[in-house]
């Protein structure tokens, strides 16, 4: 594996870490995590370009190993996006798949759904409906744990949540300038994502809804459940495994 550093529409450097050879399949890791968390750390790039592809897995600006800017200008509406389109274009990819887990799959699906991207194939881990169409609920919890951090006791809902941020490093003040930039989707463009798609979710995951619920608005989709939450099921195979299955069946 290696990583590489391109700039993005407005010359933020973002990190991209490259594993396998093949079909070009771009990853995206989940809010305030990092490729190395979702997807190196637990093995899943390995399940995945055992299948024949290369698997190149953003960091998102303010993650990893991704700069965080904190000018405001830095910080357009769904920057993640223009960020991922950033990356297809730097690599001049044409014919790849896309996939993402939470934030990632939501990026995704903004992507799709407005035609920014146009993947072969989709994949969507640890999202539902709730996760897009009421993003701004979800936001808000984030923005209170970024504003009382160490405030917020041990026993508190948002408690681990703060204790994550804490453990990952992340820089508060670019992290709540990114927030600002996430509107939630209108589930009525879903209908516009006719490509395959793999919808991928813990059976113990509710964090964003019913991700079952999402699968059957897509026109094309197949849903698969692994084991845990929305925070252990990115810590298991099966996740890799899952998703390395539904490509290899799908030739």
């Amino acid at each position: 594996m290696k990583t590489e550093f391109l700039e993005s529409f407005d010359g933020t450097k973002l990190a991209v870490h490259r594993h396998g050879k093949g079909r070009p399949l771009v990853l995206l890791h989940g809010l305030f995590s990092s490729a190395a968390m979702n997807w190196i750390k637990w093995g899943h790039h390995e399940a995945i370009a055992a299948q024949g592809f290369e698997v190149l897995m953003l960091d998102f600006r303010v993650h990893g190993e991704s700069e965080a800017p904190h000018d405001p200008e830095k910080y357009p509406a769904n920057v993640l996006v223009r960020d991922v389109a950033a990356l297809v274009d730097h690599y001049g990819l044409d014919d790849y798949d896309l996939g993402g887990f939470s934030l990632g799959a939501r990026t995704s699906l903004h992507a799709t759904a407005h035609g920014v991207l146009e993947p072969g194939r989709l994949i969507v881990g640890g999202m539902g409906t709730a996760g897009l169409g009421e993003w701004h609920r979800r936001s808000a919890k984030f923005r209170r744990v970024i504003d009382e951090f160490d405030g917020i006791p041990r026993g508190d809902p948002d408690y681990f949540s703060m204790q994550f941020l804490k453990s990952q490093g992340v820089d508060r003040v670019a992290a709540r300038l990114l927030l600002g930039t996430m509107p939630d989707l209108d589930l009525g463009l879903l209908e516009a994502i006719t490509m395959p798609t793999l919808v991928v979710c813990g059976d113990e995951d509710r964090d964003n809804g019913s991700a079952e619920e999402l699968a059957k608005m897509l026109p094309n989709a197949d849903f698969v459940e692994v084991p845990g939450t929305h925070m252990s099921s990115v810590t298991k195979p099966d996740l890799g495994q899952a998703i390395a299955q539904w490509l290899g069946r799908q030739g």
